[in-house]
């Protein structure tokens, strides 16, 4: 179970900062909106790392902190260069729905163990992942 909150922890920050990137770079027609949504995005993914980071050390685990463990540990590529606006939701789409089968994976050795707490920290984060892939979406059509 704790090794799934690491990669859910590590999924969650390549995301951020993958989002945080986006926000910084994103040009064209669209700019405000999406410039203005990154910055939701990342803020909400920001504060989730902490709820993950804080449920693995309450399991009484050390929590993966460095890059390299997050490169080890995630399922989320980096994306090289700076695409374009619609690149970049389509990047995001995937980002979340990494996010939300790592969460998924997850669940039963929580459910297994009866950690009713760590099941609702994955629900949560599934809640968000899976809101945010729809919205995104939604932009592309």
């Amino acid at each position: 179970m704790v090794g799934g909150l690491a990669k859910v922890l590590a999924d969650t920050y390549s995301l951020y900062l993958k989002t945080h990137n986006f926000h910084w770079n994103v040009e064209g027609p669209m700019f405000n909106t999406l410039h203005l949504m990154f910055m939701e995005q990342y803020t909400e993914l920001w504060n989730a790392l902490d709820a993950i980071a804080e449920r693995i050390r309450s399991l009484g685990y050390p929590a993966p902190g460095t890059y390299s463990q997050f490169a080890k540990l995630t399922s989320i590529e980096e994306t090289e260069g700076v695409p374009d606006a619609l690149e970049m939701v389509r990047l995001l789409v995937a980002g979340h729905e990494a996010v939300a089968r790592t969460a998924r994976a997850t669940f039963p050795a929580a459910e297994k163990g009866g950690d009713e707490s760590t099941a609702d920290l994955l629900t949560q984060r599934l809640q968000v992942h899976e809101k945010t892939a729809w919205m995104l979406r939604s932009l592309l059509k």
